[in-house]
């Protein structure tokens, strides 16, 4: 279980929470314009748009969670299970497997209109990285410094693009479900609401923050994308990129998950395992982890963009704490 984000704020940030009941050895990875990009059914790319991310790397292949692009477009795959779908490769289609998807994308669109240009005649296909690594059942958002996201489902029906006009995405239902959702929450406000229930009668408000009463509070992923909806849509703005950065974070903590609340497996239990961020203009990843609530970064702009190789960043994951005396 997953939530993704775009806030405009600023230079425009985008990232995501990553929630599972492992760690998967992910790392910062940087994949300059010259690393050859190989598809399962299509040309090799060896040029393309740099790309920074969290990703583990197996094969000498960048196997992203969630990246950006050295344009400002950014992409996340969020667990999706149950609804998602893909198919065996089609003829007369882009045949993409569904581990190349954030790759294939990122590495030619600029923007959110040139990845839905893009992904018009994709088909997802249903083959593995390798045996160890079998498809996962993803979907994604896609989105772009102006604070433009898309959403791409492959279900049953083939693979649906749906322009996102809230900028956030959790996991099931489908998101047209989850619009419709947003419905139930109409009357929830920051201040204190307007008495329609009995107009004329002295009803007093017993508690600060009572226009948020009704909020879902659920770990579970409609109740998320509600308080992150709410979240996103009533969080400053600030003026400096630390301020920026901050109210990611703070918008982001709101939907984290702490352990041994959400069991997925006897004795199991679903965790936020980091939390990340990138700058769609200057390229700069930041992110937290479970075991360390210090923000970190990596540049983009400090790695050679010409290069072939990859570059990766282990995660700084042991809690730092300020002591003032």
């Amino acid at each position: 279980m997953c939530t993704s984000i775009v806030y405009a704020a600023g230079d425009g940030y985008f990232g995501r929470n990553l929630d599972l009941e492992v760690t998967l050895g992910q790392k910062v990875v940087i994949t300059p314009r010259n690393f050859p990009l190989n598809f399962k059914n299509l040309p090799t790319i060896n040029h393309h748009y740099a790309m920074t991310g969290m990703s583990i790397i197996r094969d000498n292949y960048p196997l992203y969670f969630d990246a950006a692009n050295e344009k400002g477009l950014g992409m996340a795959g969020l667990n999706f299970d149950g609804y998602a779908h893909f198919f065996p490769v089609q003829d007369g289609k882009i045949n993409v497997a569904s581990f190349e998807l954030i790759a294939f994308v990122l590495s030619q669109a600029a923007t959110v209109a040139e990845a839905k240009k893009l992904l018009s005649n994709v088909n997802v296909t249903d083959q593995s990285f390798s045996a160890q690594f079998p498809s996962s059942p993803l979907h994604w958002i896609v989105v772009d410094k102006t604070g433009a996201a898309i959403v791409l489902e492959s279900t049953k029906t083939g693979l649906h693009v749906y322009d996102n006009p809230v900028g956030v995405l959790t996991n099931n239902p489908e998101f047209p479900q989850q619009m419709t959702n947003l419905a139930n929450y109409l009357n929830v406000q920051t201040g204190d609401p307007e008495n329609t229930l009995a107009p004329g009668v002295d009803l007093t408000s017993y508690s600060r923050g009572i226009g948020t009463h009704l909020l879902p509070g659920g770990i579970d992923s409609e109740s998320r994308f509600v308080r992150e909806v709410f979240t996103k849509a009533h969080a400053p703005e600030g003026n400096t990129e630390e301020d920026y950065v901050g109210n990611y974070f703070h918008c982001m903590n709101n939907v984290a998950q702490p352990k041994n609340l959400d069991e997925v497996a006897p004795g199991k239990f679903e965790y936020t395992v980091f939390t990340d961020c990138v700058n769609l203009t200057t390229g700069t990843f930041y992110y937290t982890t479970y075991d360390n609530q210090q923000i970190n970064a990596v540049s983009l702009k400090n790695v050679d963009l010409e290069g072939r190789d990859l570059s990766s960043f282990e995660l700084a994951d042991k809690q730092a704490i300020n002591y003032q005396n």
